[in-house]
């Protein structure tokens, strides 16, 4: 099983930046891949951004460009970052950490807010 904390969400006005993180603890040697989704009310969760273990990423084509994903591994704890500038507002959801495991299991955060206005 894999614990994941997020952090780093809030407020901030258009065109301004936010940095999201992700810490993955537990059995992190199974991962596959980390990522960000986000969720609106009404909408289906949809993929932001992922990296696997072997650093390979994928954006969402809303994001390109604007958002960057990174990923820090140390013995016992992977971090996954999602730096985010030129925020919109159509960028305001829950963002939600996900580790993807070797096995297909999937682990979730508990969503951290982001709110874009100006």
């Amino acid at each position: 099983q894999v614990q994941l904390v997020e952090s780093g969400g809030g407020w901030v006005q258009t065109g301004g930046s936010l940095r999201l993180s992700c810490a993955a603890s537990g059995r992190i040697f199974s991962l596959n891949a980390m990522g960000w989704y986000r969720q609106t009310p009404g909408k289906q969760r949809e993929l932001v951004a992922t990296i696997t273990t072997a650093g390979s990423t994928n954006y969402a084509n809303s994001v390109k460009g604007r958002f960057t994903i990174s990923g820090v591994r140390d013995n016992a704890k992977m971090t996954v970052y999602l730096q985010m500038n030129s925020l919109k507002s159509e960028d305001t959801a829950v963002y939600y950490c996900n580790s993807n495991m070797i096995s297909g299991n999937n682990y979730w955060g508990q969503g951290t807010q982001v709110t874009v206005s100006s």
